[in-house]
Parts: C-alpha cells; sequence; structure tokens
C-alpha cells in the first residue's frame, strides 16, 4: 500500500466514525439508537423505522455507477430476506463521498436504469441479473427503490467534522475546544470501542448513553484522536488553551505530574521542573508583592527518588521548599505557602503526597488553579469545586514539555 493510500484509508475509518457520532447526535429522541457495523456500517433505529446505511470516502475517486453497484444488490438480498420472514421492510440509504463524475448519476432512480446500472454484471463473461436469480419483479423493484436513498455529494471530511464538532458544542453547551478536545476525543473512543464489540447488541447505543458515556472532565489520551490531529498539532492546541498566557496573574498554581517509576529518568523530571519554575514564577525584584512560583507534586514517584531529587536540586543551588521546617517536623501549609521572592529565593514548591497538595490546596486563600497530569485513571480532585482543575492524560512525561 502506497503512503497516499494508506492515508486515504486512515482517512476512511475516520469518516466513518464522524459520520456514525453524527447519526447518533441527531438522533431524535434520547431512546432511539444506532448500532454500527450490523446490517450496515450504520444502523439508525427510531420509534418509528430502521435505516441501513452505508458511508463511504472516495476523495481520490471518481464516481461510477460500478462503485456502488455491490452495495446495492446487497441491500436488496436483504431487502428481499428479510420481506420473505415476514419482517418489517427498513430503508436502506447509500452515501459516499468523491472527487468528481456527480454528474453520471440523476435521481430519483427508476427501475430500468437498476437493472440496467445496479444489478446486472458479469461474471467470468458471463452476464448476471442479480434481479431475476432473485426472483423479483418490477413491482418489487419499485418497491426497493422506494425504500433506497442515495446521495453521492456527502460532506467532505472537513465539512462532516466541522459539523460534528457544531453538534457537540449544541449537545453539551461548551466551546469548539472542549468539544473537540474533551467530548469527540471521548466519542472517537467510544464509537471504535463499539465496532470491534463481536455480538450486535453490544455493537448498540442509544443517543441517552452515547451522551453519557462521552462525557468527561478530563483531555484523555486517546491515540486515534491523536494520530487524526498529529501529535504536535495535538501538543500545541493544549498548549494554547491553557499554558500560553503572556501576562500571568499572581496565582496559586498547581502541576500535579505522574510518572511510571519503572521507566522514569530524573535528569528528564528535573527538566521539567526547571521549564516549569522559569515559565511559571515571577521573583524579579520589580514583582515585589506580586511574585509567585509554581507548586508541584510528583505522583507516583519512589520516596527515595524524591529525596534524591531534592539533594540533586539542592546541591545545584535550585531554591525550593516542601513544608517541612526541619527534621522529624509535620507538614506546614503556612510554611509551604510562603511567598516566593527575589531575596529568598524560592523557585519551586515540592508537595511530597497528595494528604500535604489536598490540605494546601484547601487551605491557601489566592486564586487556585490545579493542572494535572496523568498516565491512567485521575488521581486528585479538589475538595473545592471552585477551583479551576485541568485534567490531561499523557503517554510519557517528555510530552509536558511539549505542552507546557
Amino acid at each position: 500500500m502506497t503512503d497516499r493510500s494508506a492515508v486515504d484509508t486512515i482517512r476512511g475509518y475516520f469518516y466513518q466514525f464522524d459520520y456514525s457520532i453524527l447519526r447518533v447526535l441527531q438522533l431524535p429522541g434520547p431512546g432511539d439508537s444506532i448500532a454500527v457495523e450490523c446490517i450496515e456500517d450504520v444502523d439508525i433505529r427510531t420509534a418509528t423505522e430502521v435505516t441501513a446505511i452505508q458511508c463511504k470516502y472516495y476523495s481520490g475517486t471518481e464516481y461510477n455507477h460500478s462503485v456502488i453497484k455491490p452495495a446495492v444488490r446487497y441491500m436488496l438480498s436483504h431487502f428481499k430476506a428479510i420481506r420473505d420472514e415476514g419482517k418489517s421492510v427498513i430503508r436502506y440509504s447509500l452515501c459516499g463521498h468523491y472527487s468528481a463524475g456527480q454528474h453520471k448519476l440523476t435521481l430519483p432512480i427508476d427501475v430500468a436504469f437498476l437493472k440496467q446500472h445496479f444489478l446486472t454484471y458479469s461474471e467470468r463473461k458471463v452476464e448476471r441479473r442479480h434481479h431475476d436469480e432473485l426472483g423479483l419483479s418490477d413491482a418489487d423493484l419499485a418497491e426497493f427503490l422506494s425504500v433506497l436513498d442515495v446521495d453521492i455529494n456527502a460532506a467532505s471530511f472537513e465539512a462532516q467534522f466541522a459539523q460534528v464538532i457544531r453538534e457537540l458544542q449544541a449537545a453539551y453547551g461548551c466551546s469548539p475546544f472542549t468539544a473537540e478536545y474533551f467530548y469527540y476525543n471521548n466519542a472517537l473512543a467510544l464509537m471504535r470501542e463499539l465496532s470491534i464489540q463481536p455480538l450486535p447488541t453490544d455493537r448498540t447505543i442509544t443517543k441517552r448513553a452515547f451522551l453519557e458515556r462521552s462525557d468527561t472532565s478530563s483531555v484523555l489520551f486517546n491515540e486515534w484522536f491523536v494520530r487524526k490531529k498529529g501529535e504536535k498539532a495535538h501538543f500545541a492546541a493544549l498548549r494554547k488553551e491553557y499554558f500560553s498566557g503572556l501576562n500571568l496573574s499572581p496565582f496559586e498554581r498547581f502541576f500535579l505530574f505522574e510518572v511510571d517509576p519503572t521507566t522514569l529518568v530524573r535528569s528528564d523530571l528535573k527538566d521539567v521542573l526547571h521549564i516549569l519554575s522559569k515559565k511559571w514564577s515571577k521573583t524579579t525584584k520589580r514583582d515585589g508583592n506580586s511574585s509567585f512560583c509554581p507548586y508541584v507534586y510528583v505522583h507516583g514517584l519512589p520516596a527515595d527518588e524524591l529525596v534524591g531529587l531534592k539533594k540533586e536540586l539542592a546541591t545545584e543551588g535550585f531554591g525550593f521548599i516542601d513544608g517541612y521546617d526541619f527534621h522529624g517536623a509535620d507538614f506546614n501549609v503556612k510554611s509551604i505557602a510562603k511567598p516566593a521572592t527575589h531575596n529568598n529565593g524560592i523557585k519551586l514548591k515540592v508537595l511530597n503526597s497528595i494528604a500535604d497538595l489536598a490540605a494546601t490546596v484547601g487551605a491557601v486563600t489566592k486564586t487556585r488553579e490545579v493542572y494535572q497530569f496523568h498516565l491512567g485513571k485521575s488521581y486528585f480532585d479538589p475538595a473545592n469545586k471552585a477551583v479551576k482543575h485541568v485534567q490531561i492524560q499523557l503517554q510519557k512525561l517528555t510530552d509536558i514539555k511539549a505542552i507546557i
């Protein structure tokens, strides 16, 4: 597979996922549902009807009748099978995006056109008529056409995605960034999870359940979402949204990082701490009473590694405090909340534990902002819900440097 065809294939997958997300968001009732990869790519079930939809993305392909011919034959076979079983007739929909050639198909399709261009084909140089093999009359074919919708002018990849984001904004009452990085991110993961379930019942979800399961307060790391955005663009968007302020207010900012002790490289952690101190501190002489520096808590860091890290920082002359005034002392919130100034040389405030973190966030009175980076599940939730709390899931510690 060439690089170009590989990209088109991946975009085709995303196009179908986005289409599925769009259709579930557009369901009229909370109890209405969609099923993925059942009769067709997407099956929609409302209180009054069922529609089986095949949706394809052919950005590099010109429309020809042969492109959708197999799908039409499959739908006709399904139409006959359920009618023979005495089941209610369902609707069928074919939609696709093509680079050109839309003028070749004039709608609506009549029976003669259906038979000539979609149901008659050659196999091993033998002409076959699918409708004759199924024993269907012209009247049967006319009934089939009455429940078939064909759209070869489906939205482009970009236009469809933009519509998905607008629908998510409307559903959750949020900004475009939140719609994409919180709700779409989770919706994409959910739709992919549904598509690989072995049982049809497990590939079905109601609008109500979809909205509930896509609701998250954390920017979760979804490899498909990051693959679609591109890692650099993903990190850049997070940086622009949360960490690009030029005129920093003297807030109490808490940066929480989770590390994997089995793969941790101390120099990487020190790099992050130095970047944080440099970017999120203001301790020059002219800052006066408006000076400040960030608090840091490293989750998952073994106690001996924390001690080793502090020793290195102290040896290098990097000023920090941790809320313990002497050996054997209890943690003192007043001590760690001491203002960082040019004179005292404090560049960072290191919190040793979740308990110390919770006590400090709860006790300080200035405006507080908590930025939590987690590898797995979230590990901290401020008791005061008025505290700004940003949660971002990452794969590795060094990703933080590309964000902050």
